[in-house]
């Protein structure tokens, strides 16, 4: 699952939405399965669960395999993921920080650093690139929820520290710690739930890319995106529209 972009955006739009879905849905239902594990099955006391299921949802997943995913924390048989963050350089230089949670460590950073190699890339040490980036949390609701304007005053009201509108949605940023506080007060207010909310990894100063670089950087995401063990890949990279533009065409 790529960070919010317009460069996110693109890449759906170009990749067969229909045929990755299956794989989504199985990696949204593996972190609700750890965030029950790690927290319990109860939404009001558990912020991760909470956050979790509201991304499955945001994506349209059934209810019954929502459930399914919680249940599943509970069973005596159920499969145990270890957390893993891996840090590298894409095309362009640009910094990537891979999440993933995995029931093999050795595997797992064998496939990603085969990819990061077939793609362009060289995976790094770890702080090799975080840095780079602020931990924070990211509201996202569509455009058509309100104008900028009012999401800016709703936003600052609700706490939130920066916001981000576009033709497609509003970005909400907030502190990491505020994050659930945040989303509900703007579920409040809006009358509508955010299409995501969760922690990332936000860039401090993107790398501007051209058109050959950023196709680079594509093939590289989509690649990292494509394994089973890895969840979200952030990086700090910016395209301008008209490379997004090419990109789309």
């Amino acid at each position: 699952m790529a960070g919010h972009s317009k460069f996110k955006n693109i890449m759906h739009r170009k990749g067969a939405q229909d045929a990755k879905r299956s794989k989504l849905f199985s990696k949204l239902s593996r972190e609700i399965t750890v965030a029950a594990k790690m927290g319990g099955q109860d939404l009001d006391s558990n912020a991760r669960l909470r956050l979790a299921v509201a991304t499955a949802r945001s994506q349209s997943m059934p209810k019954d395999n929502i459930e399914r995913a919680i249940a599943k924390a509970s069973g005596g048989d159920e499969d145990n993921y270890d957390e893993m963050r891996y840090e590298g350089y894409g095309p362009g230089g640009v910094g990537l920080i891979v999440e993933a949670l995995t029931d093999n460590r050795n595997r797992t950073a064998s496939d990603v650093r085969a990819i990061f190699s077939k793609n362009g890339g060289n995976l790094g040490e770890s702080g090799s690139v975080g840095f780079m980036f602020d931990r924070v949390g990211e509201i996202i609701f569509p455009a058509d929820v309100c104008d900028a304007d009012t999401m800016f005053e709703a936003a600052l009201e609700a706490g939130a520290q920066e916001v981000d509108s576009d033709a497609d949605s509003h970005a909400v940023y907030t502190d990491a710690e505020d994050l659930h506080a945040v989303s509900s007060d703007l579920t409040g207010r809006l009358g509508r739930d955010p299409e995501a909310a969760k922690l990332i990894f936000k860039p401090k100063e993107p790398v501007q890319l051209d058109q050959e670089g950023a196709e680079k950087l594509m093939r590289l995401i989509d690649a990292l995106d494509d394994n089973d063990d890895v969840q979200t890949v952030f990086g700090n990279y910016d395209i301008s529209d008209e490379v997004l533009e090419k990109l789309a065409g």
